[in-house]
């Protein structure tokens, strides 16, 4: 809800920026970077090419603001969803990772080589931070649901159960079909994860 009221109340020109960009991150998604036209966002977003120019000077400049967009949108979700307390852990987990990798499963475009070489040279290391951060938040959120003593006499850590999470989530990426699939799947691991919890109650 309070998201709502700051949507409303943001100026016109953010929420235009925030248009433009949630269409840039949709279209490079699809078709790639080297195949993505300024033209292709400009109509995706609804607006002309030459309001796209006045925003963005040239596609790399787009492309680099829209990673940023999806990475800082992506965690401030996820963050949200670890950080309510009304939640199971499950149910935070679920939701996280939904934010932060689920929402882009079955849009993907054939050419992912394309993105990650485009992203290394305009973004260099900002998605590899952005991952450290949301696995630490992963793991903070593990951490504080008492979850680690169950896996103690294993001598597997909260920062551990949350990196083993976010292999998983990175390999159900390329496999699921859709985001439904997806989170089906993902739930399996996390539901697995969360079972000493399940069994102490």
């Amino acid at each position: 809800m309070a998201r709502d009221k700051a949507a409303l109340a943001s100026p016109p020109g953010d929420r235009r920026r925030q248009r433009l960009l949630d269409a840039a991150v949709t279209t490079f998604i699809r078709f790639g970077f080297r195949k993505t036209s300024m033209e292709e966002v400009a109509r995706a977003a609804d607006v002309s090419r030459q309001a796209l120019y006045l925003h963005y000077a040239t596609k790399e400049a787009l492309f680099g603001a829209a990673v940023r967009h999806a990475l800082e949108t992506g965690l401030e979700a996820a963050s949200a969803k670890l950080g309510d307390p009304s939640l199971s852990l499950e149910e935070k987990l679920a939701g996280a990772f939904d934010a932060w990798v689920g929402r882009f499963v079955g849009i993907v475009g054939s050419d992912v080589g394309d993105l990650e070489e485009a992203s290394d040279v305009v973004v260099g290391p900002l998605i590899a931070e952005h991952e450290e951060r949301f696995v630490e938040a992963v793991a903070k959120a593990i951490r504080a649901s008492g979850l680690p003593r169950a896996y103690r006499a294993a001598g597997i850590g909260a920062k551990q159960l949350a990196e083993t999470l976010s292999a998983t989530a990175r390999g159900l990426k390329h496999k699921a079909r859709s985001r439904a699939e997806f989170g089906e799947r993902f739930g399996v691991a996390v539901r697995a994860l969360c079972m000493p919890l399940v069994e102490r109650r």
